[in-house]
Order: C-alpha cells, then sequence, then structure tokens
C-alpha cells in the first residue's frame, strides 16, 4: 500500500500498535502466498467480504487495492452486483456507493 492511498486510522494504528498491525500485515500477506489465487482476485474476494459485513472502510482499502492489483472499475462493480441474490440489494447498492468514493478518485 502506498501512503498516498493508506487511510489516516490505518496509519494511526501502525504508529499507536506496531507490533500488533506488524502481525497483521504479516498474516495478510501470508494467507495471500498460501495458494493459487492471484492478488487482483484476492482483493475482489475481500472486498465481497468486506461488503457482506458492512465494513465502508474496509470496501475502500480494497477496492484500491484491487485497482492498484489491475481490476478495472467493470470488475469491482460486478464484484458487488454478484452478491445481490445473496446478501441482499441494500447491502450491495451501499457497497456500490462506497466503491464509487474510490472509483471517483480515479
Amino acid at each position: 500500500m502506498n501512503n498516498d492511498t493508506v487511510p489516516r486510522n490505518y496509519v494511526l494504528q501502525k504508529k499507536e500498535h506496531q507490533g500488533f498491525m506488524a502481525a497483521v500485515e504479516a498474516l495478510g500477506k501470508t494467507v495471500r502466498e498460501q495458494g493459487p489465487i492471484d492478488e487482483k482476485t484476492a482483493h475482489l474476494i475481500q472486498m465481497a467480504a468486506a461488503v457482506a459485513i458492512h465494513s465502508e472502510g474496509s470496501v475502500h482499502s480494497h477496492v484500491r487495492r484491487a485497482l492498484a492489483a489491475g481490476a478495472s472499475a467493470d470488475e469491482i462493480n460486478h464484484a458487488i452486483i454478484l452478491l445481490t441474490s445473496t446478501i441482499g440489494f441494500p447491502t450491495v447498492s451501499a457497497a456500490l456507493s462506497w466503491a464509487n468514493d474510490i472509483l471517483a478518485e480515479e
């Protein structure tokens, strides 16, 4: 993650809880390296999970990271729309607006 796209709260947590955040980052890196799923797809999956748990900040983060890994806006939106029959239209609609917060910056 480059410093231009890191949320302020994340930077603050890294400063205040260095060991904890290092462990969280190491865990993320380790689980991504454990299988055949490429980085773009991994971030789309993690974004979908963030949508399902209504985590706006995590959706923002994984949209940024998916874009950096080569995902297109269409792929991001489609990954969210695919969730409609599973988690419902209201949640999907909210998530599309969260994704658009980031896509509008691009």
